[in-house]
């Protein structure tokens, strides 16, 4: 299945919420993403621009869609990105394939 990465922020008032009462998210978020039809391979709290950060195993873009538009329509999480990942070995396939493509012509070169 392809990988997902997806980054987003708590809500302020996610924040205020888990100052009062702590706890560990990555749970919710597993069975978040296994109702999505997926697994959760890493979630991370993380410091900057996001507070979080989860890589997930899911079979389409449409079931990590599904997991994120259900985590944000809560309001606990904002500003979420999510991008598609692929192993060292899948970029290197995708590589020798792009060799075998044949010709591109760059944009704006005659």
């Amino acid at each position: 299945m392809p990988l997902f990465i997806t980054q987003g922020r708590y809500s302020s008032d996610a924040h205020k919420g888990m100052i009062a009462n702590p706890e560990d998210r990555s749970q919710a978020a597993a069975k978040l993403i296994e109702a999505a039809g997926g697994k959760m391979l890493a979630y991370h709290i993380t410091f900057g621009e996001y507070d979080w950060l989860i890589v997930a195993d899911l079979p389409s873009e449409k079931h990590a869609a599904a997991y994120v538009v259900k985590a944000a329509s809560t309001g606990g999480v904002t500003d979420t990105k999510t991008m598609a990942a692929m192993t060292t070995a899948d970029a290197m396939a995708a590589y020798t394939m792009a060799a075998g493509i044949g010709t591109y012509r760059a944009p704006g070169v005659a």
